[in-house]
C-alpha cells in the first residue's frame, strides 16, 4: 500500500495545474478612481491599502487578483467625502471591507500590446463582469521596468452604492498603475 500511496500522490502532483503567483508591488502600485460631483468638482480618491497577486496558470496566461480595503479608502484632501465614501451610502465599508477584482485569464501580449481585460468586480458583495483597458506598454518588461496602466468605468448603482445620486454621479473611473514585486522573477 506504501507504493500504491506513492504512485497516487505522484500521480495527482503531475496533473495539478503548476501555478505561480507573484505579489503586486504595494511600494510602487496606485489604485485610484475619480467622481465628479453635480457642480463640477472631481473628487479624486484611491486606495492605500489593497493586497494583490498575478497568477501563472499552467497553459501560460495570467490572472489578476486584487483586493482594497474600502475601510482605508481616501478622498484626497477631503475628509468629509472621505467618511461618506466609507460610510453606509457607498461602500458601507464597516460590513463590506473590501472591493475584489478578480481578472479571466489573458496573454502576457495583452500587457505589452494594449487592450481590454475583462474580470469580476465586486463591491459590497454584488459581483459584475466589467472591462478595463490596459494602456500599450511602455518598456519591454511592463510590470517590472515600468507600470501596467489599466482604466474603466463603473456605474456605482449597479453595486447598490446609489445614495447621493443627485450631487455625485454615478459613473466611477478607476485607474490602476501596477508594478509586481521583482524579487520573485
Amino acid at each position: 500500500t506504501t507504493s500504491a500511496s506513492l504512485l497516487f500522490c505522484a500521480f495527482v502532483a503531475a496533473t495539478a495545474p503548476a501555478a505561480h503567483a507573484t505579489d503586486i508591488d504595494q511600494q510602487h502600485t496606485r489604485i485610484g478612481f475619480t467622481l465628479k460631483t453635480r457642480w463640477g468638482q472631481v473628487l479624486r480618491g484611491h486606495f492605500p491599502r489593497y493586497s494583490g497577486r498575478i497568477e501563472t496558470l499552467d497553459d501560460g496566461r495570467h490572472r489578476v487578483h486584487l483586493r482594497m480595503s474600502a475601510k482605508d479608502v481616501e478622498i484626497v484632501g477631503h475628509a468629509n467625502y472621505t467618511d461618506m465614501t466609507r460610510g453606509r451610502g457607498f461602500f458601507e465599508a464597516d460590513r463590506f471591507s473590501e472591493v475584489a477584482f478578480v481578472s479571466e485569464p489573458y496573454p502576457s501580449a495583452l500587457l505589452v500590446q494594449g487592450g481590454k481585460l475583462a474580470g469580476e468586480l465586486t463591491i459590497r458583495d454584488m459581483r459584475r463582469r466589467e472591462t478595463f483597458v490596459i494602456e500599450p506598454s511602455t518598456c519591454a518588461r511592463p510590470a517590472y521596468d515600468c507600470d501596467v496602466v489599466a482604466s474603466g468605468s463603473v456605474r456605482r448603482t449597479d453595486y447598490g452604492v446609489d445614495r447621493w445620486t443627485f450631487a455625485v454621479s454615478d459613473h466611477v473611473r478607476f485607474t490602476l498603475r501596477l508594478r509586481l514585486d521583482g524579487r520573485d522573477e
